[in-house]
């Protein structure tokens, strides 16, 4: 079992950036794939990044290429996400999720994680 809680996030104007947190429960952080995800009102949850179980591969949706970064740091139980250039339609409430892996495998589709968070709010403001 694993308990995921996010932090981090709030109310930024556009152009501005938030680092969100996920920190994790247990001692086996570092054989999860983890990712996050988010959902905005009325929408379906979206992917948004994930990393493989040591941080050496990770995953982009397009629409946050170059502007978000996912990072882990598994002496601490916990996956980032830095999100720069913010933009109004990136308002939505963004989920971490975990799976285990066998391998250094990225996971971007939200039906193959078990674990999940109780989100975080991000506001753009324009």
């Amino acid at each position: 079992q694993v308990q995921l809680v996010e932090s981090g996030g709030g109310l930024v104007q556009a152009g501005g950036s938030l680092r969100l947190s996920c920190a994790a429960s247990g001692r086996t952080f570092s054989t999860y794939a983890m990712g996050w995800f988010r959902q905005a009102p009325g929408k379906e949850r979206e992917f948004v990044a994930a990393i493989s179980r040591r941080g050496g591969n990770t995953r982009y949706a397009d629409s946050v290429q170059g502007r978000f970064t996912i990072s882990r740091d598994n002496a601490k139980n916990t996956v980032y996400l830095q999100m720069n250039s913010l933009k109004p339609e990136d308002t939505a409430v963004y989920y971490c999720a975990a799976r285990f892996a066998d391998f250094a495998v990225v996971v971007p589709f939200l039906s193959e994680y078990d674990y999940w968070g109780q989100g975080t709010q991000v506001t753009v403001s324009s």
